[in-house]
């Protein structure tokens, strides 16, 4: 995934995610700084993708290709943290992992195809698809904080999409908008399997991506440096696996609300990332769009922090 955006949706979403429990000054402030770093770390996938040495993978297998290495090494993280006594069959987990799979690529693609910024932008309009699929889907009361997520997510789609005028980041735009698509499915299949262990599906969506699109990635005529092997594992191992376990640790301390504020800095630091380093400039109507979706997911998270107060 965006290396976490979908943290933040199922934060955002209420998903089998429990209330921050009591804890010291000093435990909230070490929590809030894991946070912090998971939100750094994950905002990490642009400079990862768009680096020289994985720049010059031919463009039309470099997405599916990074997806597929990307997926393992992460799978193979996650694994070591599975619990025994929580991997269990379910026909669910089906099709979880096939949207899972299809928005791993998507997303990975899209980042080769367009800017960091519009990519990562587009695929954080996943709250508002997972809105209308619980509506529509679970049957689940649209509230007013979601409403306002979806308006602020529809405005910038439209701003970032009508307003573009390349057709090589068109394409990246429409793969990083069917990612956020794909990603909402992907929570939505979590919430119908949220009785089993959240570690042991993550573990399992990752691997089995990778492994699904391994046959394919082993016939091509492709191969690939240390560097870029070494690009490849961290863009699994520090981007996408070790910001999860600091997640997952920081966000029983602090409250829902916060932590999804505080991930936020993904989206914003990313595009910022590969600005300093590799001089990718999006076009403003990129930032203005971005500055829509996020705003909604500003919006949504006071209101929601806002009503738990009262």
């Amino acid at each position: 995934m965006a290396g976490f955006a979908d943290c933040f949706v199922t934060l955002s979403a209420g998903l089998s995610v429990s209330d921050a429990a009591d804890n010291s000054p000093q435990e909230l402030f070490r929590c809030r700084m894991m946070l912090v770093a998971a939100a750094v770390l994950w905002s990490l996938s642009g400079l990862f993708v768009k680096s020289p040495p994985l720049d010059v993978i031919p463009l039309e297998v470099r997405g599916p290709l990074l997806a597929c290495y990307r997926a393992l090494f992460a799978g193979a993280m996650f694994s070591l943290l599975v619990k025994r006594s929580s991997v269990r069959w379910r026909p669910g987990l089906v099709p979880m992992v096939g949207v899972f799979t299809v928005m791993n690529v998507l997303f990975v693609s899209s980042l080769t195809r367009t800017t960091s910024a519009a990519a990562i932008f587009l695929q954080y309009t996943a709250t508002a698809w997972v809105a209308l699929l619980s509506f529509f889907v679970l049957k689940e009361r649209l509230q007013r904080p979601t409403l306002v997520a979806l308006a602020g997510a529809i405005s910038g789609i439209l701003w970032i999409v009508l307003n573009e005028e390349h057709a090589h980041h068109s394409v990246g735009n429409f793969l990083a908008l069917g990612s956020g698509f794909s990603l909402a499915c992907t929570l939505v299949m979590l919430r119908v399997l949220r009785d089993e262990d959240s570690t042991w599906l993550t573990a399992l969506n990752h691997l089995s991506s990778g492994l699904i699109l391994l046959p394919w990635a082993l016939t091509l005529d492709v191969s690939l440096s240390l560097t870029q092997w070494l690009l490849i594992a961290g863009l699994g191992i520090v981007q996408m696996g070790t910001p999860y376990v600091l997640f997952a640790r920081a966000v029983r301390s602090v409250p829902v609300t916060e932590a999804v504020l505080l991930t936020l800095l993904e989206p914003i630091l990313n595009p910022i990332w590969v600005l300093l380093f590799w001089g990718e400039q999006p076009a403003a109507h990129v930032w203005s769009g971005g500055a829509l979706i996020l705003g909604g997911l500003l919006a949504m998270a006071v209101l929601r922090r806002h009503a738990s107060l009262q």
